[in-house]
């Protein structure tokens, strides 16, 4: 263990290296008596050609996923036999040299801690890097705060944005940045791209009047040079360019337009939402029926399985009705139960049940019930 004082960004700030497999650095930001950490490889062991960078802000209290997220940040509910989180990172597996590529993952001040022991613990092979936004103060100032690592090619992707896609176009990508787009029928909920003649963005719109434009960006961008994205930032937070004290990606985005960004867009094949308890579900039931589904593997007792599920092999099944479209966790175990198009937490325990349209958290037991449930970890309905 190697102890020094540094200084990160006119703070004092001591600095811990611990070295395992791999050197890691983890930070505490010594200011306003609070501790923030950020996990950092060396930059002397960086190589010469920058990797990709896949930024992910996690920062969000998820209420509209409550009781869930009561006791865990949103990207780690359960999701397709995994979590949302796993969900969004092995989706970027079709870029092409994947192994290359390095995470940076921003945590936020609302249970933001769990996040880095599970990477550690499902991820150690993978680069993955730590910053911390201290205070929710939008998706520019999330990016700010991890500026550090933001250089060369960068893909930014919002921790509830999921996406279905063919990332290999990277690997042939001339264009300085591109904006990730779905067309949907009413766009006046979401931001939407303008594009010109030539197909080249020229200017984000929050909330449209009209549907003319329906190029809905979904949350997902890449550019070609990270240090311009940082610059942008830099002279938006100047500027002083917010709205209810939230700095939006998008104003930073039209800043590096006006300074003749070349942005083009890429269609989607799918986006999908995982914000809400009903979204949360449909996203499920989508993952199930493309790739996620192990109902030929799954091992049960005396049960009857209706694909697509997701049953962890270190689950138990005996007697039930299972499917379609449900994930059971690690350690869960369903007697005497149906169960359909619904999530059960790891280690929760569901006897004598029927179940429907339920999210089912982490150690619960319900016993005897009928019908839709939505319960955090750790909770009962018995009978």
């Amino acid at each position: 263990m190697v102890c020094s004082w540094n200084n990160y960004c006119n703070q004092q700030i001591y600095t811990v290296n611990l070295v395992k497999s791999r050197s890691i650095r983890f930070i505490w930001h010594c200011t306003v008596n609070e501790l923030i950490f950020l996990n950092k490889r060396n930059k002397e062991n960086s190589p010469v050609t920058k990797p990709l960078k896949i930024v992910i802000p996690t920062a969000g209290f998820g209420s509209r996923l409550r009781p869930l997220t009561w006791s865990r940040p949103k990207p780690l509910i359960s999701l397709a036999g995994g979590t949302v989180l796993d969900i969004l990172l092995n989706s970027f597996r079709s870029i092409p040299n994947f192994d290359e590529v390095e995470f940076v993952i921003i945590l936020g001040s609302w249970m933001g801690e769990q996040i880095p022991p599970y990477i550690t613990e499902h991820y150690p092979d993978w680069h993955v890097d730590f910053a911390v936004q201290p205070e929710m103060k939008g998706q520019s100032d999330a990016l700010w705060c991890a500026r550090e690592f933001l250089h060369g090619p960068m893909m930014m992707s919002f921790s509830d944005t999921l996406l279905d896609h063919d990332f290999s176009f990277l690997g042939e990508e001339k264009a300085e940045a591109v904006a990730l787009v779905k067309p949907v029928p009413d766009p006046r909920r979401f931001g939407v791209a303008e594009v010109d003649a030539a197909g080249r963005v020229t200017h984000l719109v929050e909330k449209p009047q009209s549907i003319e434009n329906n190029l809905a960006v979904v949350g997902c961008y890449y550019f070609q040079e990270a240090e311009d994205l940082v610059g942008a930032i830099e002279t938006q937070i100047e500027r002083n360019v917010s709205l209810k004290n939230e700095y939006y990606l998008a104003d930073a985005i039209n800043i590096m337009l006006e300074r003749g960004l070349k942005m083009r867009t890429e269609k989607v094949d799918a986006w999908l939402d995982a914000g809400t308890a009903e979204a949360l579900l449909e996203t499920n039931a989508y993952f199930l029926e493309h790739g996620r589904d192990n109902s030929i593997t799954a091992q049960v007792e005396e049960s009857v399985i209706i694909p697509p599920v997701h049953i962890h092999p270190g689950a138990r099944v005996s007697a039930s009705v299972i499917g379609p479209h449900v994930s059971v966790g690690e350690g869960a175990s369903i007697k005497g139960s149906t169960v359909k198009n619904s999530i059960i937490g790891p280690g929760t325990h569901v006897t004598h049940c029927m179940l429907e349209n339920s999210l089912i958290g982490h150690s619960v037991t319900i016993t005897g019930q009928t019908g839709k449930f939505n319960l955090g970890d750790n909770s009962w309905a018995v009978q």
